[in-house]
């Protein structure tokens, strides 16, 4: 017995192919129906920060309980929290009524699976990602496009400082050490610095890193700036820096009193100790961050 040969495939294929084509565009079309494009984006950067911030609160409170995480805000600076508000907020604002694309169902699908893993770095590997897409190819308006920068620049301390400190850990913190050695008056050796009174030695681990606070620097002047609209000007370059700067010299400071002797390190190495510090630092990003966008705003008026 012969078979007709045929050059065109059977039928149960070609209607398989027709069926996964359609399957697609139906999804498409009943998620356009709900929500607009700007919604579904809104959304996705939502679920990525809640993810990422849940996942370092857990973290936190296994490793120091609940009376130490409420104590450090949960891992989390105060300055991490406010821009998340600020840049969700900011792309809220969005009214457009865009349709849904194909490529930003299949966009939405893949981080959607990175969120839900229970990795925190993924979290803002998504919103990372996500940041650079509607930047680039969503043509957003002003209010969505200073969000989207807010959540993109609070990627740098919660994923992106970590992974650049993880490559460049040594030269870091022998910068800490070199600085603290010269101002306690002893040689430093790697990221080891003797005492004052060569009772002991102090060691800088990477959490001690000057880099973790001028990474939060960097995020607090990129949220004050874009809450307020603004034109950028190369003098924010160097109202970042001085935010910076000041950052760095209260922690080299703080490390260098506790290279006195072992009473000064366990005085300011405690809960009290680094809430003090935090809060210095703190007041000191806001207020010349603040100063930079009001000089900046009478420069221009």
């Amino acid at each position: 017995m012969s078979f007709p040969l045929s050059s065109h495939p059977p039928d149960h294929i070609t209607v398989v192919r027709h069926s996964n084509g359609t399957l697609g565009c139906n999804l498409q079309r009943k998620l356009g129906r709900l929500i607009s494009r700007d919604e579904l984006f809104a959304g996705l950067f939502i679920l990525g920060c809640l993810n990422g911030l849940g996942s370092r609160a857990v973290d936190s409170v296994q490793s120091s309980g609940w009376a130490g995480a409420l104590l450090s805000t949960f891992g989390i600076s105060v300055i991490v929290l406010i821009a998340c508000f600020g840049g969700i907020r900011l792309i809220l604002q969005t009214k457009d009524d865009d349709t849904i694309s194909q490529i930003d169902l299949a966009l939405a699908l893949a981080l959607l699976l990175m969120i839900a893993l229970p990795i925190g770095q993924l979290s803002w590997l998504a919103v990372t990602i996500l940041a650079f897409y509607v930047l680039l190819f969503a043509n957003p308006p002003s209010s969505q496009r200073r969000g989207v920068l807010i959540l993109l620049a609070t990627t740098v301390p919660m994923l992106w400082s970590r992974v650049l400190f993880q490559y460049f850990a040594r030269p870091m913190l022998e910068i800490d050490a070199t600085l603290i050695g010269w101002l306690v008056g002893t040689r430093n050796e790697g990221n080891i610095v003797p005492f004052a009174d060569l009772s002991g030695r102090l060691v800088i681990y990477p959490g001690c890193s000057s880099l973790a606070n001028v990474s939060l620097a960097f995020l607090a002047w990129v949220t004050i700036s874009q809450w307020l609209p603004r034109h950028w000007s190369p003098r924010d370059l160097y109202w970042c820096f001085l935010a910076g700067a000041s950052v760095v010299a209260v922690n080299v400071t703080r490390m260098s009193l506790m290279g006195l002797n072992e009473a000064s390190y366990l005085a300011i190495h405690s809960p009290w100790g680094d809430l003090i510090s935090s809060l210095l630092e703190l007041s000191l990003i806001a207020g010349i961050c603040l100063l930079g966008v009001k000089h900046g705003s009478i420069s221009r008026a």
